[in-house]
């Protein structure tokens, strides 16, 4: 009989050959395509794969639907990210990945997408990492196409039913994926997708190059439910979502029953659908069960006791110390007692002691307080407005915002949330109507465009001396530091730091204009959650105006005080809390 140690180094070899096999397959796969925009996106991969390296070894039968991985590393820029860690996906299970900003999240969702991680050749991968791309194809269309992979399916099945044995489970997996991509159903199946995630009829037949980058990222989306994959790779998929297409995402990946891996700022998301935490801390990975506030529940308990023991292991180290420095040269019974100590302390040391607590980096915004303003600082009257006269979004709209206002604007895409922090700041004009501000009004507006303006070959530092002249160094530093960027993050170029680390930087910009109103248009993209609470707890304190913009539902708990409803032409006062509302659009969804 082969013995278990001589299985588990077969296993070990096919998977590094596997491994090697992944990055030719890629391409093997990708070149029968055959056109130039592959060829050109194969090589910006390879330039992508030049910044990562990664080594680990499948420990899991090749053939199961459940991966362990052993020894796993993985190193980007010549950083170390994770050290000989362990990871475990197991089939039918929903993980969240959690890390602070720049701990590389997204690093080993890319390392996964690619299969630089040994992950079975029968194991098909999605990973939504960037729009679809725009061309003359319907949305619906771009999100049935999925020619490539039935033709695949297709081959693979002849070859496995010439097999001896028939195939086995493998082929059934195989004619149940070509079941699920059955072109009689796809495209009612489709179209339910888009609806959820916000597209009318009319919408579904736009040509894909017609809609914005966000958009597109929708169908993106769309696509990936509608594939459903083995393994599903999420990044941050709310991000270009209202709140009514997280809701109905919400619900739709509670129901996936493969393996998802998802990455996100929204712990009212993460509770929703995760059945298990990944926790990226100290380069290495570790999985609790649960949801969001179980895993909180259970670190916490499990910090409690490691440093019950750090603190008696270390008391118990000090006292046989002292008692071998005092009677180690003592009579003949204390220093054989002294000799038995330091016996006791050494196998101590060789068992390995606790490690005391780490805990993650607190960061702590500061927005500078601005005094106050005499109402009315901003004042809407009977104001309308329409891109064009014959499409209004708004029509005679009366309210007014102090700067002790805190306030969320909520409902659909399109409904004019943003248009209306465009008419605030006077980047638009109403058509009729007028918005009065203070003249001693000072606004500055967060929003996604904002990354793009950043010059990426220059450091926070050289771009925040830059756009504010005349400024200190030292002072600089301070006021970037302020939003958590600190020692090599703030010399570093910006192209080197997460997205999450760039939003950090677009705050500094702000908060150093003193503005005495926030116009905050989803602030939370890219953030981690111990930023998000930072930020919640920095604009609670801050006595500035707030008007804020977000899908993440715990933010809005909170900071806002009030919730205005936009749509149908008209700004309401949402009578209740966020909860509430997130409970009426599950209602009105019908889910």
């Amino acid at each position: 009989m082969v013995s278990d140690a001589s299985k588990k180094k077969a296993a070990q070899k096919k998977a590094a050959a596997a491994a090697k096999r992944g990055g030719k397959a890629a391409s093997a796969t990708s070149s029968s395509s055959s056109n130039g925009v592959n060829k050109v996106s194969n090589g910006m991969d390879a330039l992508i794969l030049s910044d990562r390296t990664c080594t680990a070894v499948l420990t899991s039968h090749p053939q199961s639907r459940d991966i362990h991985i052993e020894s796993l590393s993985l190193t980007f820029h010549g950083h170390d990210l994770i050290v000989d860690s362990d990871l475990e996906l197991n089939y039918g299970r929903r993980y969240g990945l959690l890390g602070l900003n720049g701990c590389g999240k997204s690093t080993l969702l890319t390392a996964l997408g690619c299969r630089e991680l040994p992950i079975p050749e029968h194991m098909d991968i999605y990973h939504l990492s960037h729009e679809i791309e725009a061309s003359d194809m319907s949305s619906l269309e771009a999100v049935i196409n999925c020619d490539e992979e039935r033709v695949k399916l297709e081959k693979e099945a002849e070859e496995l039913a010439a097999l001896d044995d028939g195939g086995g489970e493998q082929l059934d997996r195989i004619y149940e994926r070509l079941d699920a991509l059955d072109a009689a159903t796809a495209e009612k199946r489709a179209a339910e997708i888009l609806f959820g995630l916000g597209f009318d009829k009319k919408m579904q037949a736009k040509k894909t190059k017609d809609f914005s980058g966000g958009w597109r990222m929708r169908i993106a989306l769309a696509r990936a439910l509608f594939m459903n994959p083995t393994i599903l790779l999420l990044d941050e998929p709310t991000n270009h979502l209202d709140l009514e297409a997280c809701v109905w995402l919400e619900e739709m990946l509670k129901k996936f029953d493969r393996i998802l891996v998802v990455v996100s700022h929204s712990q009212d998301f993460l509770n929703g659908v995760c059945t298990n935490i990944i926790h990226m801390q100290n380069k290495k990975l570790k999985i609790y069960t649960g949801n969001y506030d179980q895993y909180v529940q259970t670190r916490s308990e499990l910090e409690e006791n490691q440093m019950k023991q750090y603190k008696w292991e270390q008391e118990q180290i000090a006292n046989m110390k002292e008692y071998i420095a005092r009677f180690g040269h003592g009579s003949a019974k204390l220093a054989r007692q002294a000799q038995s100590k330091e016996k006791t302390l050494a196998k101590m040391e060789r068992g390995g002691l606790t490690e005391k607590v780490a805990n993650d980096k607190v960061l702590v915004f500061r927005f500078t307080d601005v005094g106050k303003l005499p109402p009315p600082v901003l004042q809407f009257s009977e104001v309308t407005f329409g891109y064009t006269p014959d499409n209004l979004i708004y029509k005679n709209i009366d309210f007014g915002v102090d700067l002790d206002s805190r306030i969320a604007l909520v409902g659909p895409n399109g409904a004019g949330k943003s248009t209306l922090l465009k008419l605030m700041t006077g980047e638009l004009t109403p058509l009729d109507g007028m918005v009065r501000r203070h003249n001693h009004l000072k606004i500055a507006q967060y929003h996604q465009h904002l990354a793009e303006k950043l010059d990426m070959d220059l450091s926070a530092l050289e771009y925040m001396m830059r756009e504010y002249p005349g400024t200190g160094e030292e002072h600089m530093r301070s006021a970037v530091g302020r939003f958590g960027l600190s020692g090599k993050a703030q010399v570093m170029p910006m192209k080197n730091l997460s997205d999450g680390q760039r939003s950090r930087v677009i705050f500094a910009w702000l908060a150093y204009r003193q503005p005495q109103m926030l116009l905050l248009d989803e602030p939370t993209n890219h953030l981690d959650i111990e930023t998000i609470d930072s930020l919640a707890e920095a604009l609670s304190e801050w006595d500035g105006g707030l008007v804020l913009v977000s899908h993440d539902f715990r933010l809005i708990n909170q900071v806002a005080h009030e919730i205005w409803v936009c749509e149908n032409q008209a700004v309401t006062r949402w009578e209740g809390d966020i909860m509430g509302f997130k409970e009426h659009l599950r209602k009105k969804a019908g889910l």
